[in-house]
């Protein structure tokens, strides 16, 4: 399950659908009649509801009871429907002082070069979500290792956690939802091929981390609203 990064994008299974670097995504609102240009429904990027999951009636939106932001609301059984960010988690596996990194079969950034990354599922860690990941996409099984970064990806509604890892087995090879892997020399790794800013952002960290023989913990947010954003 690959992440949401196409504007800058996200990560979107989200990332399904991507803007060019940790934007691109699905969660992009369609127009509606009940939604004005303004809302900020529409600003943050929600994904349009038309009914209820609970019982299939209308809903509207309205500013609930004791809240102060507009939710989805069922017209009939009265369920508020909340949206909020998804979490992506990766990891940087580092072969003997190379880097496995993931060309991507899938959109959005489809061809370009990526960590083992993707949405976490419901009953697991996000240590684990790391760990499945890497197994998914690089057929790599890990050892997850301290926290390497928290990346909010303002625009597209996901935070993105890295951690470092490890190989436990000495072997690798390539998931379906990659092209091909390969380990990468700090010289080495294609930068301008790089699928998403977080992850560039958390290759960046490591590698001066690893040149000063530290392991911190990074944390920043990427906004394509913004001119600040990194």
């Amino acid at each position: 399950q690959n992440p949401v990064l196409a504007t800058e994008c996200g990560f979107d299974s989200l990332h399904r659908h991507h803007f060019p670097r940790d934007g691109g995504d699905r969660w992009a609102v369609r127009r509606s009649s009940s939604l004005q240009t303004d809302s900020p429904l529409v600003a943050n990027r929600v994904l349009l509801m038309k009914f209820c999951s609970a019982c299939g009636q209308p809903v509207t939106v309205k500013i609930p009871e004791g809240d102060h932001l507009p939710r989805f609301v069922c017209t009939a059984c009265d369920t508020i429907h909340y949206q909020n960010p998804r979490i992506i988690a990766g990891c940087v596996i580092d072969v003997d002082g190379k880097l496995l990194l993931c060309k991507r079969a899938i959109e959005p950034r489809l061809g370009y070069w990526t960590i083992p990354a993707g949405f976490m599922e419901n009953g697991e860690s996000v240590q684990a979500a790391a760990a499945r990941e890497a197994i998914e996409e690089a057929l790599a099984q890990v050892e997850i290792g301290s926290l390497l970064a928290v990346v909010s990806v303002v625009h597209a509604n996901q935070v993105h956690i890295m951690f470092r890892a490890r190989l436990v087995n000495p072997t690798f090879g390539v998931g379906p939802e990659s092209l091909e892997t390969a380990l990468y020399e700090e010289h080495e790794i294609p930068w301008s091929e790089i699928a998403f800013l977080s992850v560039e952002f958390a290759l960046r960290r490591y590698l001066e981390d690893r040149r000063e023989g530290r392991e911190r913990v990074h944390i920043t947010d990427i906004d394509l609203r913004s001119k600040n954003s990194p």
